[in-house]
């Protein structure tokens, strides 16, 4: 999962058209079994029929596939994915697009609540979100709390951060981790950084101010 959070980061700006997202559910042909691959093919055209982006529901069978992992788990992956889609676009309202919508349930799978995704479409009404709630997730993969994770993506955006400067937050916060840092302290020094160049924002320092997520826990990453 988070392997595949990296990978959505770099290609988060570019457009997804439908037709391609058709093309890559080729991409299961004979690589699930029978029953596996029976209620994988049933959970696309629910996502087909509901209008949900189909390519996240391929790329969970897949990494089941690619994990060996039990029928059982894969079809249960692939139907929980359909409902954090679900849940995703219902909070990214009124037209995400099918990377925002993938983004946002990737970001429920790591403990995101709802209000915090209706939180980032709220800062930014028309523009995508679907970096900012990659780089929220990835954050929280790396070790910081999901409630403070929200609070400095959402203030980070208030303030009028950049996709570019949000990915190179991610990036940084990494990089300290695989140095030795603590994933708070990581943050705390790439958010200096970001403080001397933006605008002041409401929030505490490093946070912003967006309040936490009643339902979040302070604790480490969620596995979907």
């Amino acid at each position: 999962m988070i392997s595949r959070t990296l990978t959505v980061i770099a290609a988060l700006a570019l457009p997804l058209p439908l037709v391609a997202q058709e093309g890559r559910a080729s991409r299961l042909d004979g690589r699930l079994d029978g029953a596996t691959e029976a209620v994988v093919q049933r959970v696309l055209d629910s996502a087909r029929t509901r209008g949900l982006p189909v390519d996240p529901i391929v790329d969970k069978a897949l990494e089941g596939a690619t994990k060996k992992a039990p029928s059982a788990r894969i079809q249960a992956a692939v139907t929980s994915l359909l409902g954090r889609l679900e849940v995703a676009r219902a909070a990214l309202a009124p037209d995400p697009s099918p990377r925002d919508i993938a983004a946002g349930a990737d970001a429920l799978a790591y403990g995101a609540t709802r209000e915090a995704l209706q939180t980032m479409r709220a800062i930014r009404p028309n523009e995508s979100v679907a970096v900012p709630l990659g780089v929220l997730t990835q954050l929280v993969a790396s070790g910081i709390p999901i409630a403070r994770a929200t609070r400095v993506v959402a203030d980070l955006l208030r303030r009028g951060a950049r996709d570019e400067q949000l990915i190179a937050l991610n990036d940084d916060v990494r990089s300290y981790v695989a140095a030795g840092a603590t994933p708070e302290v990581a943050l705390d020094v790439r958010m200096r950084g970001l403080n001397a160049v933006l605008p002041a924002g409401g929030g505490v320092a490093g946070d912003g101010g967006v309040s936490s997520p009643t339902s979040a826990s302070s604790g480490g990453p969620k596995k979907p």
